[in-house]
């Protein structure tokens, strides 16, 4: 049995959602970041009522990530050029969410007559696929014979170190305490 048919449906739903981020994203490769979306995607699942619970949802992480990450090679220096003459592209990208929702910056454009959008494969990065091996080691060591949501919850705290890890810190999330709700709740 390979490690994507243990996979239960919240948890195969989380990546198909960490997909459809990373595509919202522009971005071209699912990073532990995206995993964290997907989980967050589902308002019902284990892992988002958690996360909710420690003050974090869809919509503050999506955030968190557009901001954490460059949207291209150079996004981040051309940011830094634009401070210096004063212009802040958090504070605008801020004002532009308010008036128009959460990534209305990140929105697909509108597809063209006749172009298919979407549907090509986004591989993992190496953290994203790090995690997952570690979501599998997690259920191995609950004796769980699945992976649902909250292991890749878990596989996101063992990991520790991908932009994940850092929207869940700058969310003031509290890694040890998330671990043992997640750990009580799958019982």
């Amino acid at each position: 049995m390979t490690m994507f048919e243990r996979f239960h449906h919240e948890a195969r739903q989380a990546v198909i959602l960490a997909q459809e981020n990373a595509r919202r994203l522009r971005h071209q490769i699912i990073g532990t970041e995206h995993l964290l979306l997907g989980l967050l995607g589902r308002p019902g699942s284990l892992s988002a009522r958690v996360l909710g619970r420690h003050g974090l949802d869809h919509d503050a992480a999506f955030r968190a990530v557009a901001r954490l990450s460059p949207r291209r090679p150079g996004a981040a220096l051309d940011a830094e050029a634009l401070e210096t003459i004063g212009i802040d592209l958090a504070a605008i990208r801020e004002k532009v969410e308010a008036a128009f929702g959460p990534g209305a910056l990140d929105r697909e454009p509108a597809p063209r007559r006749g172009r298919l959008l979407g549907g090509s494969h986004i591989p993992f990065s190496p953290r994203a696929k790090k995690t997952l091996e570690l979501s599998l080691r997690e259920a191995v060591n609950l004796k769980h014979n699945y992976i649902g949501d909250g292991h890749i919850l878990l596989g996101i705290l063992r990991e520790g170190e991908g932009l994940a890890a850092r929207v869940l810190k700058d969310a003031g999330v509290d890694a040890a305490a998330l671990r043992r709700e997640v750990v009580t709740e799958l019982g």
